[in-house]
C-alpha cells in the first residue's frame, strides 16, 4: 500500500459548477497501514446494509438449494450466483406472519417493517418503522444520504392496488416511521443528480445541462490538481471511479436521447429510462454501487418489481405478463415461467454482486464491506402465503459471514430474527424487533459440515 504525505478526509469532495463528487476510500484517507482496522468508522467494519425486494414470491421447488448446509449445488433459479456464490448464503423456512391475511400490499409493506398494516384505503394507513430506516438512524447520520430510496416502477395510485389497502403499501418499501412512507425513485438521471448533483431548480439544472456534456467536466480541473497530490494506487483508483461515473452518465444520456424514437413506451417505466429492463435495472444498481463507494450513503432499498406487476419480459422469452403467471393454479408451463422470472431476476443481482467484488475497498473489496439482503415478502404466489420465503444473504466478509452455505430452519422463523441480526453487524445493536424471537448466529459461525 502506497501512503502519501498528505492525509486526505474521508468525506473529500471534488467540486464543480453545480457537481460535487464524493471520493472512495483511498490509501492517503488513511493515515498508518494498521488505522484501517482501528478506525471507528474504517473499511474492516461492516457500515452497509442494502435490501432488493421482488414481488410475488417464487416457484420454491427450483429455489431451495438441494444441499442442506453448502451450495455445492445450486438450485435451477439460483445458478446465476455461482461466480459470487462463496460470498451468499440461502435461507429457507422464514416467515412473516403480521403479513397475513396474504395480499400483494402486505408483502411489501411487512418485508422490511414485519409489522401489519393497519387496513385501510385512506390515507390514515400504519404500519412500522422498517430495519433500513432504523439503521439509517445511526449508521446514516454522517453521510450525505441517510438512505437511498430505489424501485423500477413509476408509484401507481388507483387501479393496481389491493381492495381494502392504501397504494402507498405497495410503493414504499421503507417507512421512516410508522406513518412516514419513504416514495422510492425508478428514473437514473433524478438518483444520478440526487447523488452528484448540487440542486437547484430543475431550469437551473436544465440550463447547466446544456452547457456542458457531463457534470464529470465540471470537476477536471480540481481533479486534475488532486491527483498530483496522491499515490499510484489512488490514482488509478480514483481514475477508475470517476470512469464508473461517466460510464453511467453517458448510459443514462443515451437512454434519454433514444426515448423519442419509443413508440411504445411501457406505462409502469419512468420517460427517458433504457428501453430493456434489464439496462434499466443494471443502471439502478451501478448507481447504487458508486453510492456505496463514495460513501455517499450507506443504506440503500430497491424493488426491482411491484407487487401486483404486469409487465413482461420478453428479453427471456416470457412474454406473459408477470401478476397473472403466478396464479398458475398448478399449471406446470405457467410455474415454468414464473421460475424463469426469477432466476431473471436472480442474474441482474448476480452481476451486481460481481460488481461489488470487483470494486477494491481498504483491505478487500466493496462486497466485503456491505451486507445484502435479496428476496420477497411472499412465498407461494398461487396461495397468497408469506412462509419459506425466498431469502439471499450477501457479503459481509468484513463481519466474518462466511458465504456458500445453506441455512435451513426445521420450523418456520420470524424473518425479523434476520432483521435483528443483520443491523447488529452493522452495529445497530436492538433486543428485538417486530416479532422477532432471537438472532440467526450460524449467518456469522464457522460452517460446520
Amino acid at each position: 500500500m502506497f501512503i502519501t504525505k498528505r492525509h486526505l478526509p474521508r468525506r473529500t469532495f471534488l467540486k464543480g459548477a453545480g457537481a460535487s463528487f464524493a471520493l472512495p476510500l483511498l490509501d492517503a484517507m488513511v493515515p498508518s497501514l494498521t488505522a484501517m482496522a482501528e478506525t471507528p468508522a474504517g473499511p474492516a467494519q461492516l457500515r452497509r446494509l442494502g435490501f432488493v425486494y421482488i414481488p410475488m414470491g417464487s416457484d420454491i421447488t427450483r429455489w431451495t438449494p438441494p444441499g442442506e448446509k453448502t451450495l455445492d449445488e445450486l438450485s435451477p433459479s439460483l445458478r446465476p450466483l455461482a461466480p459470487v456464490k462463496d460470498h451468499v448464503t440461502i435461507i429457507s423456512n422464514t416467515e412473516l406472519r403480521n403479513a397475513y391475511p396474504g395480499t400483494h400490499a402486505t408483502s411489501n409493506a411487512s418485508f422490511l417493517s414485519a409489522a401489519k398494516a393497519k387496513r385501510t384505503e385512506s390515507t390514515d394507513y400504519h404500519l412500522g418503522t422498517t430495519v433500513d430506516q432504523i439503521a439509517a438512524q445511526q449508521i446514516g447520520r454522517d453521510t450525505q444520504l441517510p438512505s437511498l430510496e430505489l424501485s423500477m416502477d413509476l408509484a401507481s395510485m388507483v387501479g393496481q392496488c389491493d381492495n381494502g389497502y392504501a397504494c402507498v403499501y405497495q410503493n414504499c418499501l421503507s417507512w421512516s416511521s410508522a406513518t412516514t412512507p419513504l416514495p422510492p425513485e425508478a428514473h437514473p438521471r433524478i438518483v444520478f443528480e440526487q447523488l452528484f448533483g448540487e440542486g437547484g431548480s430543475t431550469a437551473e439544472r436544465r440550463a447547466a445541462l446544456q452547457s456542458r456534456a457531463s457534470l464529470l467536466d465540471s470537476v477536471s480541473d480540481e481533479f486534475a490538481r488532486l491527483r498530483n497530490t496522491l499515490g499510484p494506487s489512488d490514482r488509478l483508483r480514483v481514475n477508475q471511479y470517476l470512469e464508473s461515473v461517466r460510464d453511467v452518465e453517458r448510459r443514462i444520456q443515451q437512454a434519454e436521447a433514444s426515448a423519442a424514437e419509443n413508440e411504445l413506451p411501457d406505462l409502469d417505466r419512468p420517460l427517458g429510462v433504457p428501453a430493456s429492463y434489464a439496462d434499466h435495472a443494471r443502471l439502478m444498481f451501478d448507481l447504487q454501487r458508486l453510492a456505496l463507494q463514495s460513501d455517499m450513503t450507506r443504506v440503500v432499498t430497491f424493488q426491482l418489481a411491484r407487487e401486483t406487476s404486469n409487465r413482461t419480459y420478453p428479453e427471456i422469452g416470457v412474454n406473459d405478463p408477470h401478476h397473472p403467471l403466478t396464479h398458475h393454479g398448478n399449471d406446470p408451463e405457467k410455474i415454468a415461467k414464473v421460475a424463469r422470472i426469477n432466476q431473471f431476476h436472480v442474474s441482474l443481482f448476480a452481476e451486481f454482486l460481481e460488481s461489488l467484488r470487483n470494486t477494491p475497498e481498504g483491505d478487500g473489496s466493496l462486497l466485503d464491506h456491505v451486507l445484502y439482503l435479496y428476496g420477497s415478502g411472499m412465498g407461494n404466489p398461487n396461495l397468497h402465503d408469506h412462509t419459506n420465503l425466498p431469502i439471499i444473504v450477501a457479503g459481509g466478509a468484513a463481519g466474518n459471514m462466511q458465504g456458500g452455505r445453506h441455512i435451513a430452519f426445521d420450523q418456520a422463523t420470524p424473518l425479523a430474527n434476520l432483521h435483528v441480526t443483520l443491523l447488529d453487524k452493522v452495529g445497530v445493536k436492538l433486543d428485538a424487533f417486530a416479532d422477532s424471537n432471537g438472532r440467526i448466529d450460524e449467518l456469522f459461525a464457522p460452517l460446520d459440515v
